[in-house]
């Protein structure tokens, strides 16, 4: 039996993924073979050595401590595109906030309690704004989120140019032909109307809203950044605001330096949180669990490549490990030696970790577990 911990709630559509006869729901953490999680903070806890995965019910990790659970054998899974739809609808009120005082107006017309209708008629205008066809919108971030965001935006009529380093073949199919691709951020900078962010969060992309790039921008420059807070120096766009330069700010992060601030429309983060973005997320991220627990095989992790291999022999080896030279054949040697055949084998890499899936045609011994766990750069070895 194996027992999942639930750090936050999660949609029972989600839980229902764990076939009852294989899986058990604990409220201790420390008897956990898996993990599932929101948003909680998990950066101050200890993991005990069973702990096998966490899988995050969302895209986003900066509640994980990533590096520390590669280091250990804890694969960390995501959810990415599961609350992409949630997302994109929330850009796109996000940039029709940012056009037109909607905000202010709702606020000023609860004020009103006499002769309303008249008032409504004479004080309007002082919350017009523009329309959104026809401006030209940047996208910063290709992915699931920035993808969709594109495409809606030109289904509305709006002109998009778009820019990613990182896209994939498959974000690259899904964009609509019509999304012009920028070879650089400057491009983006120079041209939109609308700017709206859907990077992660990374030594690369912290502050990359700055007094410098914000120079860039044409005047007026509307900024959506439904990402992440520390995109965006606040004291300089605070600035730019002040000045001007940069008409409104709306994001789905407030914090200490940005709440309250004119100028600036805060969203409590509200991004994927719809009842169809949980239960998306919930199912994913249940589903990669129970194939890596089950299985060994590896999606959407964000610390250990993506691997799988359809089962065959009688017992199959996961080793997680360091990504260094001749790792598989040292592995296979010990096998080897232990009079281990391997009907079937697969290994990818990812930065400075691997993973190794090997089927046997015999019964995984103890001792053949540990040969290998004593290898130099072995991190864990797994029985599935």
């Amino acid at each position: 039996m194996y027992n999942i911990h639930l750090l936050n709630k999660i949609a029972k559509c989600g839980t229902d993924r764990f076939d009852n006869n294989k899986y058990a729901i604990t409220e201790d953490v420390n008897a956990a073979d898996a993990i599932m999680v929101r948003s909680a903070a998990m950066h101050e806890m200890e993991f005990d050595s069973k702990l096998q995965a966490i899988a995050r019910a969302g895209a986003g990790v900066n509640n994980i401590p990533v590096d520390a659970c590669a280091e250990k054998g804890i694969v960390v899974f995501n959810t990415p595109g599961a609350n992409a739809n949630g997302v994109k609808e929330l850009a796109i009120a996000a940039m029709l906030l940012a056009s037109r005082d909607i905000v202010g107006g709702i606020q000023w017309a609860g004020t009103l309690t006499e002769n309303v209708a008249k008032s409504v008629e004479k004080g309007k205008s002082a919350f017009a704004g523009c329309e959104l066809k026809g401006k030209t919108l940047g996208v910063i971030g290709l992915g699931a989120i920035g993808g969709m965001v594109a495409n809606a935006a030109q289904s509305l009529g709006m002109k998009v140019i778009g820019c990613d380093p990182f896209m994939s073949v498959d974000a690259a199919w899904r964009l609509s032909s019509g999304v012009v691709h920028a070879s650089n951020y400057e491009e983006i900078y120079k041209t939109a109307d609308y700017i709206s962010l859907h990077v992660p969060s990374t030594k690369d992309t912290k502050g990359m809203i700055n007094a410098d790039t914000i120079a860039m921008m044409k005047d007026s420059v509307k900024i959506i950044n439904l990402a992440r807070a520390d995109l965006v120096n606040s004291e300089d766009l605070k600035a730019a605001l002040e000045s001007g330069k940069v008409s409104k700010y709306v994001t789905d992060f407030p914090t200490e330096e940005t709440i309250n601030s004119p100028g600036i429309i805060a969203i409590p983060h509200l991004g994927a949180s719809t009842s169809e973005s949980e239960d998306n997320c919930a199912i994913m991220g249940a589903d990669q669990l129970v194939d890596f627990i089950e299985n060994g095989n590896i999606k959407n992790s964000v610390n250990y490549p993506a691997i799988s291999m359809e089962r065959s022999g009688e017992a199959r080896l996961v080793v997680l490990h360091k990504n260094q030279p001749d790792m598989l054949s040292r592995i296979t040697a010990v096998l080897s030696a232990d009079g281990v055949n391997i009907e079937n084998m697969a290994s990818r890499s990812k930065g400075a970790f691997a993973c190794a899936l090997l089927d046997c045609v015999s019964e995984i011994k103890d001792k053949y577990v540990a040969d290998i766990a004593a290898i130099d750069g072995v991190i864990r070895v797994l029985v599935k």
